[in-house]
């Protein structure tokens, strides 16, 4: 048996699951890594070291631990186990989270202290200072290292698999288990990965070579 239409389509369909898989874990990431950010660069000592510990922790922990914790760990403490989709979604966003705070927090700290000390000067308020004056700033900084950092999430997705979602890589396996054609099977997933990434990759360097072109 050969691949077929019908198995491309099969796989095209885990690629729109990977794409969408990503988009929740960069979304929801974003929102709780910039939250995150904030409380590193926080006054209060107990925020900075309550979201090091947290960055920590979910750095040295495999992604693919976090995804069986969230997957198998809710039925081992007696309650019902989650969905493969909720588990992956919360187990690529807790992922996520950590990584955008630590780049995050750079480019907010990366912000010339001139800007931290004029903004203070104007008697704004600490929330008014981020708002108007560093988040601006640190934002341009930090467009490229993002983009870049969502072409690692759209592969790390592959790892969804182990909860028994069919997202790419899973529909490239279960393909591959009906035909027996691994090399053409897995070149056509290569290919779909590469198109989803690419673009990505291209855009980061673009904004880059921008970014870079402004400082100077």
């Amino acid at each position: 048996m050969h691949l077929t239409s019908t198995h491309i389509e099969f796989i095209a369909f885990g690629a729109l699951w990977t794409i969408g898989l990503s988009v929740i874990a960069f979304v929801g990431g974003s929102v709780l890594g910039l939250l995150l950010a904030l409380a590193r660069i926080s006054p209060n000592a107990l925020l900075r070291r309550f979201a090091a510990g947290y960055i920590q922790i979910v750095q040295g922990t495999p992604l693919l631990v976090t995804l069986f914790l969230f997957y198998f760990g809710l039925a081992v403490i007696g309650f019902d186990s989650l969905p493969a989709i909720v588990a992956a979604g919360l187990g690529l966003v807790i992922y996520a989270s950590a990584f955008l705070a630590e780049i995050w927090r750079g480019c907010l700290q990366s912000v010339p202290k001139t800007q931290w000390e004029a903004a203070e000067c104007l008697a704004l308020t600490r929330w008014q200072r981020m708002t108007r004056v560093i988040l601006p700033q640190a934002m341009r900084i930090a467009t490229a290292p993002t983009v870049g950092f969502l072409v690692q999430i759209v592969k790390n997705t592959s790892l969804a698999s182990v909860v028994g979602f069919i997202e790419l890589a899973q529909a490239g396996k279960l393909v591959n288990n009906t035909i027996f054609e691994p090399f053409t099977v897995f070149l056509v997933v290569a290919a779909f990965y590469f198109a989803i990434c690419f673009p990505l990759s291209v855009w980061s360097r673009s904004l880059e070579r921008k970014l870079n072109v402004g400082r100077r």
